[in-house]
């Protein structure tokens, strides 16, 4: 990735010579297109775009934003374009179950996910050691009986004063009020096992080893307002058989949550996602 590396998306109604004017808009600016993805939905009517793309010395984004905005009302566009280079600031919120976080910030660490993580915030006070030892502040913010209100408030000056781009919850098991979900809009995703709404409740890993289960998954969605039914990032699952016991399927469970989540992770950091109504296009 180079210092000038931009990436645009957008969407917008679907209709003739979009990529013809994109493509020569950037041509012009003597730009290099990298990399190009494209999707129209034939339901939808809608047009979907992601362009990597180099700019040349001595033109400036700002430049590239303020010229392009004519193309973009020209065809009703949403659009963005990103500095490739930057990274994501995420924060990472947990209560118990800590798979999910540890791996995250072992990708981070290990250089596989390429995010800035300045805040953790917890339920509990389990995880604080594993943040110190990654040197990453850790703020206990539980929520009280009637505070729960109060406690959100606290994560959203957070998620402010911290500039974050991306919450994640990293099984992280409290239920966001529709206001903290609006707040975080498109920018805060979750992971959960893919049995719902099958197996609801305390320990869904045992109630599917009763049923005797032979896929177990998981699923990573952006956070709505309706529980567990965002647009859907990304899923996979894994085989089980009858010879597994109840932990050993939570354990492939929880690995398949974490290989899950951070592909969602990674491909929203590298704006791959699109929200396309209560789908997603997902550019890999």
């Amino acid at each position: 990735m180079q210092q000038n590396d931009h990436i645009l998306t957008l969407a917008c109604p679907d209709s003739i010579g979009i990529v013809y004017h994109v493509s020569g808009f950037l041509f012009e600016r003597g730009c290099n297109i990298i990399d190009s993805q494209q999707f129209g939905d034939e339901d939808t009517k809608l047009f979907f775009l992601r362009v990597h793309f180099s700019l040349p010395d001595g033109v400036g984004p700002g430049r590239v934003r303020e010229e392009f905005a004519a193309i973009g009302e020209r065809f009703g566009m949403s659009w963005q374009i990103h500095d490739a280079h930057r990274k994501q600031r995420v924060m990472l919120m947990v209560s118990k179950h800590g798979h999910c976080l540890n791996d995250l910030l072992f990708r981070v660490k290990s250089g596989q996910l390429q995010i800035e993580i300045p805040a953790i915030v917890s339920n509990h006070p389990d995880f604080a050691l594993l943040s110190a030892s990654y040197g990453i502040p850790f703020y206990h913010l539980p929520v009280q009986s009637g505070g729960k209100e109060q406690q959100e408030r606290q994560v959203l000056q957070i998620v402010e004063r911290e500039r974050i781009d991306l919450v994640v919850l990293a099984r992280y098991m409290q239920i966001l009020s529709a206001g903290m979900c609006h707040a975080l809009a498109g920018r805060a995703i979750n992971i959960h096992h893919s049995f719902l709404p099958s197996f609801k409740g305390a320990r869904p890993y045992y109630q599917a080893h009763e049923r005797g289960v032979k896929l177990i998954g998981a699923t990573a969605h952006y956070v709505t307002p309706d529980l567990d039914e965002g647009p859907i990032i990304e899923q996979d699952i894994a085989r089980v058989d009858h010879t597994m016991s109840p932990e050993t399927l939570t354990q492939v469970g929880r690995d398949v949550e974490s290989l899950v989540l951070s592909r969602a992770v990674r491909w929203h950091v590298e704006h791959r996602i699109l929200i396309n109504g209560h789908k997603t296009i997902v550019f890999r």
